[in-house]
C-alpha cells in the first residue's frame, strides 16, 4: 500500500486542482486540503473556498482524472468564542468530496471549553462519516502527546483519535518510546518532516508554518519514530519550506526531495 500523501502546508496556497496535479505528478495518490485558501500573499494565488460548488466540481474531475484522493480536511481551529456550528457548510463541502477525516486544534486557553468543542466537532463530522483528529502542537492549547490522550478520553468517541505530527511531538519533549505506548488504534494519522532539536528560528510557529527540512536532513530520530506507528496511517509529508518558495523554486522542485526522503525512510524502517 503506498501512504505517502503531499500536505496542503508544502504549497502555500496553490489553487487545489493544482494541487491535485502537483500530488500525482510526484507519484502521490494522496493529498491533504483546507476549506478555505489563504495563499502566501507573495506567490500570487487566488483565494478559494471548497464550499464553491463550481470549484468542488472541478477538484472532484481532477482527483477522478489523475487518481488522487483527498485523505485530510486541514485548518479546523478552535478559538475563544468558537461556535462549532459554524462549521456545518465547511462540512458537508469536505464530506461531498469524499474526505474522510479532518483534523482540529484549538487557541482557546480555557481546556475544558476546548475539550467540549472538540467533542461537538466530532459530533458534528460524525453524522457526515467523517472522522475527527486532534494534533499535539507546542504553544497551542493541545500542546503534547498527554493533553491530545486527555483530549480523546473526554470525548471518547471511536472516531476521534490523534494526528501525531513528527516535529511537533519532538519538540513537546516525547520520543518513540512515547509513540509506541500509544494504543495504535488511537493513531489516526501521521506527518513527516525533519528539524533540529533546537530552535532555528525565533517563533515555534513561524519555523513550523514555513520552515521545515526535509526528512534525514535534521536530527528526529525519524525510522524510530515510523516504526512506532501503526502500519495503516496515512504518512503525509508536510515541509513546508518559504525561503525556497519566495527564491522560485516550484512546488514540485520543492517536494521532490521530501518525497525520495520518506520513500528511502519508510523502505529502511521496512514500513513499505
Amino acid at each position: 500500500m503506498d501512504r505517502l500523501g503531499i500536505g496542503f502546508l508544502n504549497a502555500f496556497g496553490l489553487p487545489p486542482v493544482e494541487f491535485v496535479e502537483l500530488t500525482a505528478d510526484l507519484g502521490c495518490r494522496l493529498m491533504s486540503t483546507v476549506v478555505h485558501g489563504r495563499p502566501l500573499l507573495a506567490l500570487g494565488y487566488p483565494r478559494y473556498s471548497l464550499t464553491d460548488a463550481p470549484l468542488r466540481n472541478e477538484i472532484r474531475a481532477a482527483l477522478y482524472h489523475r487518481g488522487v484522493q483527498i485523505s485530510l480536511g486541514d485548518g479546523f481551529l478552535v478559538l475563544p468564542g468558537t461556535e462549532t456550528g459554524s462549521w456545518a457548510g465547511d462540512l458537508d463541502a469536505l464530506a461531498e468530496l469524499g474526505v474522510p477525516r479532518i483534523n482540529v486544534v484549538s487557541l482557546d486557553p480555557d481546556l475544558g471549553r476546548t475539550f467540549d468543542q472538540f467533542g461537538a466537532l466530532a459530533e458534528l463530522a460524525g453524522q457526515r462519516r467523517i472522522e475527527t483528529l486532534v494534533e499535539p502542537v507546542p504553544g497551542l492549547t493541545v500542546g503534547d502527546l498527554a493533553s491530545a490522550l486527555a483530549a480523546r478520553e473526554h470525548v471518547a468517541r471511536p472516531d476521534f483519535r490523534l494526528l501525531i505530527d513528527a516535529m511537533h511531538i519532538a519538540r513537546s519533549g516525547s520520543d518513540a518510546a512515547d509513540l509506541a505506548a500509544i494504543d495504535p488504534q488511537l493513531i489516526g494519522y501521521a506527518q513527516l518532516n525533519d528539524t533540529t532539536a533546537r530552535p532555528r528560528l525565533g517563533n515555534y510557529l513561524e519555523e513550523a508554518m514555513f520552515e521545515r527540512m526535509v526528512p534525514g536532513e535534521g536530527e528526529l530520530p525519524l525510522r524510530r519514530m515510523l516504526s512506532a506507528l501503526p502500519r495503516d496511517v496515512v504518512i503525509e509529508i508536510e515541509v513546508p519550506r518559504r525561503s525556497l518558495a519566495l527564491a522560485g523554486v516550484s512546488p514540485i522542485e520543492r517536494l521532490r526531495p521530501c518525497v525520495a526522503a520518506a520513500r528511502r525512510l519508510l523502505s529502511e524502517a521496512q514500513l513499505g
